[in-house]
């Protein structure tokens, strides 16, 4: 289980976040929302241990890890860029965090996470070859075959479209669920936070806003700016769709957009 005690985050003067509990069990997944400035990437940031909390306390598993450093704390995260390195192969990327600890996944493992994320026919191509939604599996069994205790995923979906991006979530959900691994995904779209998670946070000006299922989110929005915030980021994803269409409005027997409540759970 993750533990946040009333954690903050200043930078000077201003004050990032303000005061954030929470707790997460494990093998669940839990997205983080908000607007741009609202302490998603900060907050993602302390919990890896990039960034030191200005007071609070984190604790994994029962064990404080407020003052442990990043490499210490058995957390591992996939960024929005992949992060891949050029000049390997895929599966010398997949396998280069091995190089210091050959042990820790078996080759057996290897080959199951491999299989698992179906990238058997694309192991010896450069990354420049890989698709991006290749890219994105690239990037997840690499971090996996560390064993993390905890993932962080980076706007994991930001990069891909359409059917690519399904199955992406479908693989996330399918690895979280296998390994039961703890999760923790920063996403600017409540769609992919409501279909994907357990839990979604919901950040506004650096303090917690809502923390709960997806369905009370949409159904039962604790405040007027939750209902606003993802009524308003489904219209921007609803416009997006309709401006597809030469006019901006559905094309003939489109179906009509659904209410917030239906949006969030299909």
């Amino acid at each position: 289980m993750l533990e946040l005690k009333n954690v903050t985050k200043s930078f000077g003067d201003a004050h990032v976040l303000n005061g954030i509990s929470l707790t997460l069990d494990k093998g669940r997944i839990m997205s983080i929302l908000g607007p741009s400035g609202g302490g998603k990437t900060t907050l993602l940031n302390i919990i890896l241990g990039i960034t030191d909390a200005t007071g609070g306390r984190i604790l994994f598993d029962g064990e404080d890890l407020t003052h442990v450093p990043m490499e210490k704390r058995g957390f591992n995260i996939v960024f929005q860029d992949y992060a891949l390195f050029p000049n390997l192969n895929a599966y010398e990327n997949i396998t280069y965090g091995l190089r210091n600890d050959p042990g820790l996944s078996s080759p057996g493992e290897i080959r199951e996470l491999i299989a698992l994320l179906g990238l058997e026919e694309h192991l010896d191509k450069s990354i420049d070859e890989l698709s991006g939604g290749q890219k994105q599996r690239v990037a997840l069994a690499r971090t996996l075959v560390m064993k993390p205790r905890l993932l962080l995923l980076d706007e994991p979906l930001s990069a891909l479209d359409g059917v690519i991006k399904e199955s992406i979530k479908a693989k996330i959900r399918q690895i979280v669920d296998q390994y039961h691994l703890t999760t923790i995904m920063v996403t600017h779209d409540p769609e992919e936070a409501c279909t994907m998670s357990d839990r979604v946070l919901i950040l506004n000006q650096g303090a917690i806003a809502q923390y709960d299922t997806p369905e009370n989110i949409i159904e039962h929005p604790a405040s007027d700016f939750v209902r606003t915030f993802i009524l308003h980021q489904l219209e921007v994803k609803r416009n997006n769709i309709y401006s597809l269409f030469a006019d901006g409005r559905p094309a003939h027997g489109a179906p009509a957009a659904q209410p917030a409540g239906r949006a969030g759970k299909e």
